[in-house]
């Protein structure tokens, strides 16, 4: 055997040993700190959005988004909140891409928000006589109710403090 400055395999075995028990310290702490990140994005996207949702009901002789024509006798529907919500309007709600002369108000926001937690973008929109689910059940991304000016997240799950994303 030659006298050479190599590892040997005992050696080589206990510093990927070592290597392994880091990891296994280190990798639950990304995966916390990934949903505390999820957590805050879903709660500053909500607060942005039911903001702007405001802004627009101000705008628009106390309509909220969501009804076509701002016409409070028809069925709300996605489509409207969506167009509402992301491009330019008149004060009678009607709607063209931004920057569209006449059309002064909004857009609202550039893109209405996927929810960060369940990944989906679509926003269920409730009747007038539709009553809010009492939990989520993450068929869509946000569940909106025109008539009491209601955003949720439909996520199920609760954060790192136990309180349901649905309840942000």
């Amino acid at each position: 055997m030659s006298n050479g400055r190599a590892f040997t395999l005992l050696e080589v075995l206990v510093v990927v040993i070592i290597l392994g028990i880091l990891a296994a310290v280190v990798v639950p702490q990304l995966s916390t700190a990934s949903t505390a990140a999820k957590t805050s994005m879903l709660a500053d996207d909500i607060r942005t959005a039911r903001t702007q949702i405001m802004a627009f009901k101000g705008q628009h002789f106390g309509v909220a988004p969501g009804y076509p024509d701002l016409d409070e006798a028809q069925a709300p529907t996605e489509e409207a909140f969506l167009d509402h919500m992301t491009q330019a309007t008149t004060p009678e709600g009607d709607v063209a891409p931004p920057g569209t002369a006449g059309y002064d108000y909004g857009p609202y926001m550039s893109i209405f928000p996927t929810n960060p937690v369940n990944g989906k973008a679509t926003v269920h929109v409730l009747g007038d006589g539709e009553n809010m689910p009492a939990s989520a059940d993450d068929s869509h991304g946000w569940i909106y109710q025109p008539f009491s000016v209601t955003l949720t997240a439909d996520a199920t799950g609760v954060d790192q403090n136990g309180k349901r994303y649905f309840d942000y």
